[in-house]
């Protein structure tokens, strides 16, 4: 089909599922509420009947604490921006070759699902593509995202439309491609880079999820094999879980735990690579760049950095629209 032929079929539209999170520290406690309102994430026998009941009372009381948290980086999360920034890149890079529109729904805050899917319907589309913007697929993540995609599009009354799912990309040549671009830059901060740890620190799940048949620790585990591959460095590496909540257990190792070790190791060089992460929010500004630097100095590390996420570094952005091409061509 030619780029003519495109157009007159309607354009193309990709909508980038990703997290969300407050714009404002009054903002904290209204997203807490969404989400552990989500069913897959606070999931138990009759949990439809008490689960506003309790997602309002596990907000109301965590929303000091994690306000502490956006304050120390502005007092708001910053990932609707730089979401929208990979948006308007990334509809950039795909127009050349197609006509398309990109959108940003967010599962817990503004623009919601539900609102961008009151904006997708209307319009002549003649496809669609969500991608989740998470490389490892997670109930908890993805799953959520996509769930809430198609309850708010099939209460919309609209179908038809034919779509594709991008499921994960950790895999991906070019999306490990600008992982190792962005370990490089991190690495160039160090006088001895070939000395630096490189601790890659993913968003931890209960190990219930992973028990019940999650791939998201095996995908965790296969993405830093083959970005070590690929870089072809030959640092002392290992990988790690942060952001645990509630008592219950949850992936290990944990961040902190492995910094003391590296510690007692004597290590004096730690580059943190968020490996489950795109683009930089609060796990990666506040709890790493923060909180676990705090820490590595307490504990005696000398040099302690943290890789920026994807965001929308270029050859990501080319990631993404590869990922799009594929999935419009049924690869």
């Amino acid at each position: 089909m030619t780029r003519e032929e495109e157009k007159q079929g309607g354009p193309v539209a990709v909508v980038l599922l990703q997290l969300g999170g407050p714009d404002s520290l009054d903002a904290v406690e209204p997203f807490l509420y969404n989400l552990f309102l989500d069913p897959d994430i606070i999931d138990f026998p009759f949990a439809r009947l008490a689960r506003p009941t309790l997602a309002r009372l596990i907000s109301s009381r965590r929303a000091k604490k994690v306000q502490t948290h956006y304050a120390s980086i502005g007092g708001k999360s910053p990932i609707r921006e730089l979401t929208e920034l990979q948006a308007s890149a990334l509809e950039l890079e795909l127009r050349r070759t197609m006509d398309a529109r990109v959108f940003v729904a967010m599962r817990y805050w503004h623009p919601l699902t539900e609102e961008v899917v009151a904006r997708v319907i209307f319009q002549n589309f003649r496809q669609l593509v969500l991608l989740p913007l998470y490389p490892q697929y997670s109930k908890t993540t993805t799953g959520s995202s996509l769930n809430e995609w198609h309850r708010r599009y099939a209460a919309a009354g609209k179908d038809g439309l034919s779509t594709t799912i991008v499921k994960d990309f950790y895999q991906h040549q070019v999306y490990l491609e600008s992982v190792v671009e962005k370990i490089n830059e991190g690495l160039q901060r160090f006088p001895a880079p070939e000395k630096t740890h490189l601790v890659f620190s993913a968003h931890g799940v209960p190990t219930s999820v992973i028990e019940a048949g999650d791939p998201y620790q095996a995908q965790i585990e296969a993405t830093v094999k083959l970005v070590m591959e690929l870089g072809g460095w030959s640092n002392p590496s290992l990988l790690c879980y942060q952001s645990r909540v509630g008592p219950g257990r949850w992936l290990k190792p944990m961040l902190d735990v492995k910094l003391q070790h590296l510690a007692a190791e004597r290590a004096e060089a730690v580059l943190v690579i968020p490996i489950a992460f795109v683009s930089d929010h609060v796990e990666t500004l506040s709890e790493i760049n923060i909180e676990a630097r705090a820490l590595a100095g307490r504990l005696g590390i000398r040099q302690f950095e943290v890789m920026p996420a994807l965001n929308d570094s270029p050859k990501f952005i080319h990631a993404l629209a590869d990922l799009v091409q594929q999935s419009l061509s049924g690869k």
